[in-house]
């Protein structure tokens, strides 16, 4: 399924009319690598995205406690910016621009005692400590830990062996059901759902092929977290725009 622009994602609903519903829709690979991309959002990270009004729950209160509670009250050296800015702990496709929302992974930098410390300790004591921090003071020795390290192993991301990023093949056609459950799409898995859904005027149903852009991305995340009628409550909601593509654009 193509996409009409880079921040853009094309998908096909099966709408039935009747009751204005959702069945399940038709996508491709971008739409499932950002459903996927939502679960290896930090909480903090769905609560700026969301903001704290808009969260459900008392989660939004909590954030904004860390938020207004004085650096007096946090543990020295401690940066409030690693719970109301949490890394994401995998480097997720750039999907809807997303990412760029959320921090970037553990960084791959670590610095240890500075030079001038093996001059009266051993290699071994001097290099005990470690430190994502350039300048942080050394347990052992109180110099500077300035000196960067060399990071080994490998960072974790989700660009796989053959250059391909995301998480899922660009191979198929993806089924999502109103309530995000994703499977692969065939003939078969099509009829076995209307017959799941007791279809029987098939004329009362419709295709629609919508626009999946950042507005819709964050009311997807907001409704994913307190519905089950994700697709009907974002895309059939007053506010929803049909896009209009091309036979191309679908296929």
């Amino acid at each position: 399924m193509a996409t009409p622009n880079s921040s853009t994602v094309g998908l096909k609903l099966l709408i039935d009319t009747k009751h204005q519903k959702v069945l399940f829709a038709e996508a491709g690979k971008d739409f499932v690598d950002f459903l996927f991309t939502l679960l290896s959002l930090p909480v903090g990270t769905v609560i700026r995205l969301l903001s704290k009004a808009g969260m459900v729950g008392s989660f939004g209160k909590l954030y904004e406690s860390v938020e207004n509670l004085s650096d007096t009250y946090m543990q020295p050296n401690l940066d409030k910016d690693v719970l109301l800015k949490p890394k994401a702990s995998v480097d997720g496709p750039n999907i809807l621009g997303l990412p760029n929302n959320v921090e970037s992974p553990a960084r791959n930098a670590f610095y240890m005692c500075s030079q001038d410390c093996s001059s009266s300790y051993s290699f071994s004591a001097s290099h005990r400590y470690v430190t994502e921090n350039p300048g942080e003071r050394c347990p052992q020795c109180n110099n500077s830990m300035s000196s960067q390290a060399t990071y080994v192993g490998q960072p974790k991301t989700t660009v796989a062996a053959s250059g391909a990023a995301g998480y899922v093949k660009d191979v198929v056609t993806y089924m999502i059901m109103d309530d995000l459950e994703v499977k692969p799409m065939s003939t078969i898995s099509s009829i076995t759902m209307l017959n799941r859904f007791n279809v029987k005027d098939v004329g009362a149903l419709e295709e629609k092929v919508v626009g999946l852009g950042m507005d819709e991305g964050v009311k997807l995340l907001k409704e994913s977290l307190q519905s089950k009628s994700v697709l009907t409550n974002v895309f059939l909601g007053k506010k929803a725009a049909y896009v209009n593509f091309s036979q191309d654009d679908i296929d």
